[in-house]
């Protein structure tokens, strides 16, 4: 708001002030200078207000002005009737006073519209509805109360009766514009729809209430009613100075659905039943009627976009939203209601799809690019296969495919694979898969999902894994010809680990190294001393710097390797705390590589749960107990709930079989 501006609205604040005290307070003092004057140059403030709105701001300039010239008529007619007609008893009726009165109507109703016009976003038709019968219910409402009333007290010839019924009957309509309106903006109207509105069924609302009072002869110059018309004038000038969200969408949800057509149904019903006992006119029994008929429309609607709604989130839950595929939901439905038709004639074949590089794409081209790179591959894998199965999502960069395969499984596998590979200057995403088929392979979805994962990451491991598998290799047989038992603990931790990864939804290349972590996280003991390690007691505070130092030794030695870079990184992290106390770099909460908090949470339950020289093993409810009581502290917690629910399925862990990498064959112990 202008500097001027805000100096015209502190004046005309100051001005309706003492208007407001002096017809509260004094209604008496000084009734020419505030009943002639001061009234009318409020009524001409709210009309100033709109025109400058619109002459200064461009935005909505032609509602905004038709509001100033409505108020500018009203003033027109109010200073006329002030000075030529309220003193005058032979004054003629209708006068030119009723003329600009009447001409504020036109002028508000189309800027009304114009305002609701400009909103940049459509507006629902239920919106529209429920403003209807709002609008509808209050007329029906002012009908039964006033409309009788008004043309029994109206007399004269027939002009004087039309213009009498002509202010009641627009200002309804003027009330019923309004209701649409905060109906439309779904009941929430902001800052400017309110004033707006308020300020123009204040019109309504006063005009009324003057045509009671006139019919009773109860109505007396300069009394309370006189404020409602410079405050329903400001109410709209100020409107135009705020500032308004056009684009906001409305919406209507929740019990709001259906509060407007029910209280307004209820309202409906209660006249119908007052109609009984005195009898109501034909407008008021119209509109009561009309009231009804548009609230049977609205719950007719509702139930029709509810029902649409549940179908809609039906399909979503079936959908991957980055790809569009069906997503695992959807595979083992497929698989349940498929496999059954399935036989070894005409097999059905599941294949399952990891990406390789996919990682290294995402961080170093940024994740809306990785997002786009998957969309592109699902479009391509759902072309690939398109007539002879369907295209899955699994999450991550894990894909399938649904496929009755015929003599050309291996062709279909190649096209998939080349659907879902893509190469540039700077990268190069491949993919692995393994394949299934149902029912000689596997007779349940479980099962089927089992061998194809176990194939696909034997594929894995075969080719571009080999360098990393090498070394840790190398790095595992060191171990178990030092300290055999120690090995069987770290491929305990790796199974776990995998798992608990799949529960967390970290994606193929993160399982891999996650695993990797897991089986080399306690390398670096091969550089301390055998009396360490083997001690039966505690550990004094020179033995324990020693065993602080491991993780640190174990990423110097994994970094060696460049395959197990990334490894090394979640290595060097396994002995840190949830709440900052672990080591070696104290690191807290979340900055704490997931990798290293699932392994942490894994290394310590299976070495709970298994003998130790210097104590014995906890049952898994106990260790459990002991998770749950450092989760915040030493454990995240999500993890900790994460290998609880896999804790609390029968058989769950070990249940799920490790990648052929991780579950090679332990070397001998020597």
């Amino acid at each position: 708001m202008p500097r001027g501006i805000r100096l015209f609205w502190i004046a005309v604040l100051v001005a309706y002030t003492a208007y407001v005290t002096r017809t509260l307070l004094f209604p008496q003092a000084l009734a020419v200078v505030f009943d002639h004057f001061l009234s009318s140059i409020l009524l001409g403030a709210g009309a100033c207000a709109c025109l400058l709105r619109a002459v200064l701001v461009p935005e909505r300039r032609a509602p905004w002005a038709l509001a100033g010239l409505g108020i500018a008529s009203w003033t027109i007619g109010d200073v006329y009737w002030t000075f030529s007609v309220a003193d005058n008893p032979n004054a003629p009726y209708p006068s030119v006073a009723d003329a600009f009165y009447l001409l504020e109507y036109p002028a508000f109703y189309v800027s009304l519209l114009l305002l609701v016009r400009s909103r940049s976003r459509p507006l629902g038709g239920g919106l529209w509805l429920d403003g209807a019968i709002g609008a509808l219910a209050v007329g029906a409402v002012v009908a039964a109360l006033a409309v009788d009333s008004i043309i029994s007290g109206t007399s004269g010839d027939g002009l004087a009766i039309a213009t009498s019924l002509a202010y009641p009957i627009f200002d309804l309509i003027l009330v019923a514009l309004v209701i649409v309106v905060f109906g439309i903006s779904g009941w929430r109207p902001g800052r400017a729809w309110m004033l707006l509105g308020v300020g123009f069924a204040l019109t309504g609302l006063a005009d009324v209430i003057y045509f009671f009072q006139s019919i009773t002869s109860s109505y007396h110059e300069g009394g309370t009613l006189d404020i409602l018309w410079p405050t329903a004038s400001l109410l709209v000038g100020l409107a135009a100075w705020q500032h308004s969200k056009s684009g906001r969408e409305a919406s209507v949800q929740g019990s709001r659905v259906v509060a407007i057509p029910f209280l307004s149904g209820v309202v409906a019903l209660a006249l119908l039943t007052y109609d009984h006992f005195v009898r109501l006119g034909v407008v008021a029994l119209g509109l009561t009627a009309a009231t009804l008929s548009l609230v049977m429309l609205r719950m007719a609607m509702a139930f029709r976009d509810r029902a649409r709604l549940l179908a809609r989130s039906r399909e979503e839950a079936l959908v991957d939203p980055l790809t569009a595929l069906r997503n695992r939901r959807c595979l083992m439905a497929d698989l349940e209601s498929d496999l059954p038709q399935a036989t070894l004639e005409r097999p059905l074949a599941l294949l399952l799809f990891d990406l390789n590089g996919f990682k290294a794409y995402n961080d170093t081209f940024g994740h809306p690019a990785g997002d786009a790179l998957l969309a592109r591959l699902g479009a391509r894998l759902a072309e690939s296969v398109d007539g002879r199965g369907r295209a899955y999502r699994l999450g991550g960069d894990e894909f399938c495919a649904l496929v009755a395969p015929g003599a050309s499984l291996e062709s279909i596998g190649a096209a998939c694979v080349t659907a879902l590979s893509e190469h540039g200057e700077a990268f190069t995403v491949s993919t692995a898969y393994g394949a299934a088929l149902m029912p000689e392979e596997a007779g349940t979805a479980v099962d089927a999902l089992k061998v194809a994962d176990r194939r696909m990451y034997a594929e894995k491991g075969g080719g571009r894994l080999s360098a990393g598998r090498h070394s840790r290799d190398v790095l595992l047989r060191r171990l178990s010809e030092r300290q055999p038992d120690l090995h069987i603990h770290l491929e305990g931790v790796a199974e776990l680990a995998i798992q608990v990864g799949r529960e967390l939804g970290m994606p193929g290349e993160e399982l891999d190294e996650l695993a990797r972590a897991a089986e080399l996280h306690d390398i670096g003991k091969v550089a301390i001393p055998d009396e360490i390690l083997e001690k039966k007691g505690p550990l004094d505070d020179h033995e324990w710097s020693f065993i602080r130092r491991h993780t640190i030794i174990g990423e110097r030695i994994l970094m060696a390797a460049p395959a197990l870079r990334p490894v090394a990184k979640l290595v060097r992290s396994t002995h840190e705390r949830f709440d900052g106390s672990g080591y070696p770099d104290g690191m807290l909460g979340e900055d704490i590589p997931l990798g290293s908090r699932v392994v942490a949470v894994c290394d310590a339950f299976d070495a709970m749960t298994s003998g130790r020289s210097y104590r014995g093993a906890l049952t898994e409810a106990q260790a459990q107990e002991e998770l749950l009581a450092c989760a915040g502290t030493q454990f995240d917690p999500d993890v900790v709930e994460a290998f609880c629910r896999l804790l609390a399925r029968p058989h769950a862990l070990g249940a799920i079989e490790a990648p052929s990498e991780v579950a090679s064959p332990a070397p001998p112990r020597g």
